[in-house]
């Protein structure tokens, strides 16, 4: 499991003293530390989650095997940290997610995994749908329902034109909602470097949008 060396692994002072007493055996601090992080590991499974088997894998499961994982190499993270504590999570998550996909897709799992990571290929529809959303609330002022389903579409339409990588630092900053410094530990990335690509990402995805006629009118 490698991540982008971007300086020492920064943890909050709450959760370095709650990473010490897990690794003293302390069962309840673990169960906080994994607390912490359940919501935005289960959003990232059910952005990530090949859309065929949503309804029918619960995301809570995926994210219960990474925490059972966690809990039996917490001592290996603790010997060499090489990321914070949230992304190494994530990491194991993603490993039980791509499980899940061979589990189910079997040969054709290289296309279902496709949905893992949105930077190895297309994005998968439900995320699509969601980031456009989120986006379009960003770039837009609120308008009427069948307007704003509409500029949705049109915005999907934008994303599908940007590259895999643009479209994945905005999945990763608007919809995982991780920091600057998260998004460039992902994607092996400077900081700077992450920041600025967020930046272009955006302009580029709002001059697409500029090149539709009246989108910007309502």
């Amino acid at each position: 499991m490698q991540f982008e060396k971007t300086g020492a692994v920064d943890e909050s002072a709450e959760t370095a003293q709650l990473l010490a007493r897990a690794a003293a055996g302390d069962r309840e601090a673990l169960d906080d530390l994994f607390a912490r992080h359940q919501e935005r590991l289960w959003r990232m499974v059910r952005l990530r989650l090949n859309r065929r088997l949503q309804g029918r894998v619960d995301e809570t499961d995926v994210v219960q095997e990474a925490f059972v994982e966690a809990s039996r190499r917490l001592g290996e993270f603790l010997d060499n940290p090489q990321a914070p504590f949230f992304l190494w999570l994530r990491q194991l998550t993603l490993f039980k997610l791509s499980d899940v996909h061979r589990t189910h897709f079997g040969a054709t799992m290289r296309d279902a995994n496709r949905d893992v990571s949105i930077y190895s290929g297309a994005m998968p529809e439900g995320t699509s749908e969601s980031l456009a959303a989120q986006l379009l609330a960003t770039l837009t002022s609120p308008s009427q329902a069948a307007v704003r389903i509409e500029k949705q579409m049109r915005v999907q339409e934008a994303l599908d034109k940007l590259s895999p990588v643009d479209r994945e630092i905005l999945t990763l900053r608007h919809l995982e909602e991780l920091s600057n410094l998260e998004a460039a530990q992902v994607l092996g990335m400077s900081p700077s470097g992450t920041t600025a690509r967020h930046v272009r990402a955006l302009k580029r995805l709002r001059a697409l949008l500029e090149e539709m006629p009246g989108f910007f009118d309502n």
